[in-house]
């Protein structure tokens, strides 16, 4: 046998080692469990890889972000066996790895039913027992078609071959533009074929590499994502390296669970989605109505402090419109379709931008009035496909906090600089504090995007550094952009570690081109202005739910529907409380009494179950000092405070925005 030479590669060291030929990547990393895949040259390969003669080797880590994706994949192949074992009718889709989990398409001819789930995930843990080999094969276009002639999904995605990605969400894992592969599961003592499905891998050694995992539930998914196709029957599942990881993320959904906006939302009555008005169109109720009024009423002061001038615009416009601010080229699939009516096509908006420019362009413009921000909560209308509506989420109506910045070139490094500081201070304001940011550039090999290069440059380095200047980690986003400039978006981690995309701002030099904007100069050159476009909340219904969501709906007290309610220990004491809450209500508090016939420790019950964030008790002992005692949230109480204090107090919680 011949020498072979290889580089391990490992962090930032590298060890040169003489193997023989044959060796495996496997033989490299002896005794290793955690190692369960290696990157040669930059690829991902199975451990059964023999490596060449001069090739650098890097171990890949079950725990590391490539080994989940591979181990995530490695169990949906084993679900996927699991169901044909189960089900053998059932034709195989796409099962490709996901954030936290896999999931696997199927086409069978009932949904599964969660007894199906049960038995598919007790047939899966027989499969991982048996330790059964993940075995990459090299085949052809035409052997694979004859050899997966049963499997129809599978030969459409060979008829894809190099286009799969752009064609079908997960195909990537399936096929490439390279050679194509199937991997079979064999036995592990017979060496006999088990199941097999195509695949680009890498895989785990064997099914007992797999440490944990577990199914969460089913749906229907579009073939290939498209509503002209078959329906298909979605099961979803996780895996993580150990049960102890296994077990945390459980309770994370859990706690996810409990905190879900739309479960919330209908507990403490703050909204709701009525059949009649149709899929992702929300009504607020009045308790949410005084949240959504207060987020608005702050956002709106700090607007106006910062210099933005309050503009509003219709819902529908010409066709002609969007034409000109090249939205319908680009998101017409985004858009509801128009509605014809005076011999022309109207179109609900899907965005404020074209109208921010028209009022832009409605009188000549000067240098002097540069930097002019424009503000609207502008309603708009999006048509989102009915398996992404998500609550307020992800809604088909929303209104967003919208903001249009137009500023010379010169003035444009500044005023990125400082309303990204403003975004950042006013989020904080409602309670988030973890940030990164989020750098969206053009993709160059792309047709989407419209402008030259250097504008391009132009923007892009002008928000790199803005970015740069928060101290905030930032994440380069490659293609992300939209496809008139680029953008910073900030994502928000709430109380549970989810990240959430928040604000955008970004800049735009096409717009004012294609709306032929300009401003004269003080030279008196009429020259085009920057468009800077910024959403704050993105949407407020989208912000109500982050919100919602990260304070598990105990809002502190200045967004809180009912800040303080008054219980009385008896009914005699609710005069005296009644007069307390009219004092509380003429400094603007919104106080209630609680004189209903139910008993006290009841009243209690239900106030905590809404998450009020004061309860203010009184008995005798209260009335005759002047005084009440509070009940905070979190059940600890303070008794015999002066009545004006207790008033103080609520005001100064309120006015510091602080949690109680």
């Amino acid at each position: 046998m011949s020498d072979v030479r290889v580089t391990i590669e490992r962090d930032s060291e590298r060890e040169e080692r003489v193997v023989t030929t044959g060796t495996t990547a496997a033989d490299l990393f002896p005794g290793e469990r955690t190692v369960i895949a290696a990157r040669v040259g930059g690829e991902l390969k199975d451990l059964s890889y023999e490596v060449a003669d001069g090739e650098s080797v890097e171990p890949v880590e079950i725990s590391s972000e490539d080994g989940l994706n591979i181990l995530r994949h490695s169990t949906a192949h084993v679900m996927a066996q699991a169901v044909q074992e189960l089900f053998p009718e059932a034709k195989l889709g796409i099962g490709p790895p996901i954030k936290d989990g896999f999931y696997y398409d199927f086409d069978v001819a009932e949904p599964f039913t969660p007894d199906d789930i049960k038995a598919v995930e007790k047939k899966m843990q027989e499969i991982q027992k048996r330790g059964q080999r993940f075995s990459r094969r090299v085949t052809t276009d035409e052997d694979a078609r004859v050899e997966l002639a049963d499997e129809p999904y599978k030969i459409e995605l060979i008829g894809l071959k190099g286009k799969a990605a752009d064609a079908a969400e997960g195909a990537s894992a399936e096929v490439g533009a390279g050679e194509l592969t199937i991997y079979d599961n064999l036995d592990a003592k017979t060496g006999e074929l088990c199941w097999k499905d195509l695949c680009r891998g890498p895989h785990l050694p064997t099914t007992r590499n797999i440490p944990a995992f577990k199914l969460m539930r089913s749906a229907a998914a579009y073939w290939r994502g498209s509503e002209k196709n078959p329906q298909l029957q979605r099961i979803y599942g996780t895996a993580w390296p150990s049960k102890e990881e296994l077990k945390a993320h459980l309770d994370f959904l859990a706690e996810a669970e409990r905190r879900d906006h739309r479960r919330l939302g209908s507990e403490l009555d703050l909204f709701s989605f009525p059949d009649e008005l149709g899929s992702g169109l929300a009504v607020f109720h009045p308790k949410g109505g005084v949240i959504r009024k207060e987020m608005e009423q702050y956002s709106r002061h700090r607007h106006e402090v910062s210099g933005y001038e309050f503009v509003n615009t219709p819902h529908i416009s010409k066709k002609k419109l969007f034409e000109t601010s090249g939205h319908l080229p680009h998101y017409a699939d985004g858009m509801f379709p128009p509605m014809e009516f005076d011999g022309q096509d109207y179109y609900l908006k899907a965005m404020n931008c074209p109208m921010h420019n028209l009022i832009f362009k409605a009188r000549g413009r000067s240098y002097r009035e540069l930097p002019l921000r424009l503000f609207e909560f502008g309603t708009v209308y999006r048509y989102e496909k009915s398996g992404v509506v998500h609550g307020l989420t992800r809604s088909r109506g929303f209104t967003q906090d919208d903001a249009h910045i137009y500023c010379t070139k010169e003035e444009m490094p500044q005023e990125l600089d400082s309303l990204l500081t403003f975004v950042l201070e006013l989020l904080r304001d409602y309670g988030l504090s973890e940030f990164e940011l989020e750098l969206s550039t053009r993709d160059p090999e792309s047709d989407k995007f419209m402008g030259e290069d250097e504008e391009w440059e132009e923007a892009t380095a002008a928000l790199q550094q803005a970015a740069d200047k928060q101290g905030l980690p930032l994440v380069p986003d490659p293609g992300g952009a939209a496809y008139y400039g680029p953008k910073i978006s900030v994502q928000a981690k709430d109380a549970i570690g989810r990240s959430w995309q928040m604000s955008t701002i970004q800049v735009d030099f096409q717009q004012p081109k294609r709306f032929e904007l300009e401003y004269t100069a003080s030279d008196g050159t009429k020259q085009q202005p920057v468009m800077i476009h910024r959403a704050l909340f993105g949407s407020i219904e989208r912000f109500f739910a982050v919100l919602l969501e990260h304070y598990a709906g105990a809002f502190p007290a200045w967004l809180a529907p009912i800040q303080a309610v008054g219980i009385p220990i008896g009914d005699a004491h609710v005069p005296y409380l009644q007069e307390f809450a009219a004092r509380a209500r003429a400094e603007g508090l919104r106080v209630e009494v609680d004189a209903s016939a139910d008993r006290m420790q009841k009243k209690i019950r239900n106030h905590q179950k809404a998450k009020t964030p004061f309860m203010i008790i009184a008995g005798d002992e209260d009335v005759a000092n002047g005084a009440v005692s509070f009940r905070y949230r979190d059940g600890t109480q303070k008794n015999g405070i002066p009545a004006d204090e207790a008033l103080a107090e609520l005001l100064d919680v309120v006015e510091r925005r602080v949690q109680v």
